[in-house]
């Protein structure tokens, strides 16, 4: 029964969109590490996406323009981790967890003194984007439920990948990105702001996971919940590590935490027991970081061997 739920194209349907939020999230701290920086601040930026997500959305009343102005605020989130990180030396690790921090408090302050409701979004009326069925693909069998029908950020996810994944590696912005995060003392010896670099890389790394952050509450759900990126910043940072801070390696990983997430739910049905259902997502993570450590240990005595 579960092997059947597994192949269905409905398993595949919610792989993509468990997908997307990790995506946005695990190309966001590829750009960030390109530059050097890792960017643990991810849950915390989504947090806050998520919430005002949902208001900007019922502000405006489009979800389009709500998306831009979420956008706007994770790039200003990201510069505020850079400005810490960058201008005060503050240790990067320690700024990122000070801002998880404020988002896990100020999300439930934010919501309850704007709206009155606790927790749950219940009276704002946001707007969230819309699902799009793609004229020629949804009448193809199987293929066609599986990507047919999907809310608008889950193809705006897959065409991201294609997109940073060429400014990383065909234009000059992103060849700085990569030269500073490689050798930054080389990057300014020929004439490159190493400081002003990773700036830009951490202000598109916040705009790449707002988008994220705004997919929860605006596509995923269409409200807000205390604590609902349930850790995807986390597990995006894991996907990202794992696939070599690339952006087609983090999509590969991030694959594979969506499947998880939709198998969790598949499992609900049958008699599973509920508390490990819900660890699911997190125990592939551990399992999968726990087994690319293993590989990298192995190359590097190889190496050492060789020497």
């Amino acid at each position: 029964m579960i092997v059947d739920a597994i192949l269905s194209p409905e398993f595949l349907n919610a792989t993509l969109r468990a997908t997307t939020p990790i995506l946005f999230a695990t190309l966001a701290a590829a750009v960030a590490a390109k530059c050097g920086i890792i960017n643990m601040a991810l849950e915390g930026i989504m947090l806050f996406s998520a919430l005002f997500g949902v208001l900007f959305s019922a502000m405006f009343q489009s979800g389009i323009l709500g998306l831009l102005a979420t956008m706007v605020m994770g790039g200003l989130i990201g510069l505020l981790l850079a400005f810490f990180v960058l201008k005060l030396k503050t240790d990067e690790i320690l700024a990122a967890i000070a801002i998880n921090l404020i988002a896990n408090g100020a999300t439930i302050l934010i919501l309850l003194m704007l709206s009155g409701d606790r927790g749950v979004s219940s009276s704002v009326k946001s707007v969230p984007l819309p699902r799009i069925s793609i004229p020629v693909i949804e009448n193809i069998p199987y293929l066609g439920a599986v990507i047919s029908n999907q809310n608008v950020l889950t193809y705006v996810s897959l065409i991201m990948v294609v997109v940073v994944h060429i400014f990383l590696y065909k234009m000059p912005l992103g060849l700085r990105i990569r030269a500073v995060g490689e050798n930054k003392n080389a990057a300014e010896s020929v004439g490159i702001s190493s400081k002003k670099i990773q700036y830009i890389a951490l202000v598109i790394s916040g705009v790449l996971a707002s988008m994220g952050g705004f997919f929860l509450s605006g596509g995923y759900m269409t409200y807000f919940t205390t604590g609902m990126t349930a850790g995807r910043g986390f597990i995006a940072l894991a996907a990202s590590f794992m696939g070599g801070n690339t952006p087609v390696g983090g999509f590969s990983v991030s694959l594979l935490f969506g499947a998880s997430s939709a198998l969790s739910n598949i499992l609900q049905l049958g008699n599973w027991p509920y508390e490990i259902i819900q660890m699911l997502p997190y125990i592939t993570t551990i399992i999968g970081l726990a087994i690319y450590s293993y590989v990298r240990m192995k190359k590097r005595q190889k190496l050492s061997d060789r020497g």
